[in-house]
């Protein structure tokens, strides 16, 4: 007997699962399997070697809130509103920093609510920061929430006592990532038919920066193992462009050597690695669909520039390559080859529609209208119908960026900045550290480009930056 015809008469559905790992401010460089030498993550890349990589996979903004909004409205931040992270101060430099909504309307159909209509148990295990009620997980769609608030931080640090809204706290001393972890096996074992939608969102590697101890002794012995202590690791820069900020300067990290750090991406490494374990164990990994994906680019340059990015420029806050391109892996057995690498641009918007036809549903165009499916890539039986990829971030990062949008066409990206009107043009595939401008000696492509991005900001009825009437110049 056909055992899908089997579970359709027993009334079993045979709608994937999705386990959806998001993981707070990690840059591209930041697993081993990506390129980094200094921080160890066996688990991951086991993982990637079962699924799909993508070599130029991006978050929609430099920072969370608006990639968050846009993974589960598959709209750009810009549609939505949401273009900075939430509950930031309006930052002043030359330019006012553009309003913004600071929650994700209740007006939008989220990918889980969707989800949950259509018979799937929707969970949200860790950080939301996308508004205070009633703009909550709860209202978005998610059946269960834990730990999920208005924070975009564990404000207490990462050992128990947390005293993070929604979340028990546990022993004193038990760590955040591995109890957020320890609560999504316990959801995962449960037995129950129904598919689900577990959306687990660390708030791990975001600041403040903390790991156990023998891990911080383990790394500072790799340092110095590696020779990693004699070399130099800041570079000190220039000063902020906002006035909150004017009396510090920029300092950029140079390599990655943070004991500290590395202790994070190993303790989160080992829990993707306890989670893959349990969903295995449960016989649910065949018929789950695992994604492993980042908000934004490592924070690099302020706040204690944690990691190094290279060779993509600048990090967290700013709108270069190392803002806002991510590590995504995607495992579905049996549909998607395992080690198999794709390098066609892809962005966060494309989660909602490539769920939606994953599951067998009907796609909602309106809701998700600046997102594709991502199917005939991980199948590998066709390409997207779509030859650009746009931002826009009308604000200054806390890290040193300054307001800006960019589209990405083809192998060149054009960043169009706001405060002087300066446009900057790269050939990725050439030089993907964004070393060497090109708007100068091809004119007609930034031209072009230009026109696009501004054709796109009409569309989405963007909202930009003002001149500061009281500027006075520091730098």
């Amino acid at each position: 007997m056909d055992n899908s015809d089997s579970n359709e008469r027993s009334g079993v559905s045979r709608k994937p699962n999705f386990l959806f790992i998001l993981i707070d401010d990690m840059g591209w460089r930041d697993i081993s399997c990506y390129g980094s030498e200094f921080y160890e993550t066996p688990n991951i890349d086991r993982f990637s070697r079962q699924g799909m990589s993508f070599t130029d996979a991006y978050a929609s903004c430099p920072v969370c809130s608006p990639t968050r909004a846009s993974i589960l409205t598959g709209k750009y931040p810009a549609t939505v509103q949401v273009t900075d992270w939430i509950g930031g101060p309006r930052e002043k430099g030359k330019l006012l920093s553009a309003p913004y909504l600071h929650h994700l309307p209740l007006s939008e159909k989220t990918l889980p609510k969707t989800l949950a209509d259509n018979g799937y148990r929707t969970w949200h295990i860790g950080k939301w920061h996308l508004g205070k009620a009633p703009s909550t997980p709860e209202n978005h769609g998610f059946q269960r929430n834990i730990g999920g608030c208005y924070w975009g931080a564990p404000r207490n640090g990462y050992f128990s006592p947390y005293d993070i809204p929604g979340l028990e706290d546990g022993p004193e001393g038990e760590y955040l990532t591995d109890r957020l972890t320890n609560e999504a096996i316990e959801l995962i074992q449960k037995e129950d038919d129904r598919p689900f939608f577990m959306y687990l969102s660390h708030y791990a590697v975001h600041t403040p920066v903390e790991t156990h101890e023998h891990l911080r002794r383990k790394y500072e012995q790799k340092a110095r193992d590696m020779g990693l202590d004699k070399v130099k690791t800041f570079e000190e820069g220039e000063c902020f462009p906002t006035t909150m900020k004017k009396n510090e300067r920029v300092v950029r990290r140079l390599v990655q050597s943070d004991p500290v750090y590395a202790g994070m991406i190993e303790n989160l490494d080992w829990n993707v690695g306890r989670v893959l374990e349990a969903l295995e164990k449960s016989g649910k990994a065949e018929n789950t669909v695992v994604v492993f994906y980042s908000d934004n680019g490592g924070l690099s340059s302020a706040e204690g520039s944690v990691t190094c990015n290279a060779p993509l420029s600048e990090g967290k806050g700013w709108m270069y390559e190392g803002g806002t391109r991510e590590p995504l892996i995607l495992r579905w057995p049996g549909k998607i080859a395992p080690g198999t690498t794709c390098s066609t641009p892809v962005t966060s918007t494309d989660f909602y529609p490539t769920f939606l036809e994953m599951a067998g549903l009907s796609l909602m165009p309106k809701q998700h209208c600046d997102g594709e499916s991502l199917l005939p890539l991980l199948t590998e039986e066709g390409a997207l119908d779509r030859d650009a990829i746009f931002w826009h971030y009308p604000h200054y990062g806390n890290q040193g960026g300054t307001p800006a949008s960019s589209v990405r066409s083809g192998d060149y990206k054009l960043i169009e900045f706001f405060e002087d009107g300066r446009l900057e043009l790269y050939n990725l595939r050439q030089d993907i550290g964004e070393e060497h401008n090109l708007a100068e000696e091809k004119p007609e492509i930034a031209a072009e480009l230009k026109r696009r991005l501004a054709q796109w900001r009409e569309k989405v009825k963007a909202k930009y930056p003002e001149p500061n009437p009281n500027f006075e110049p520091w730098q």
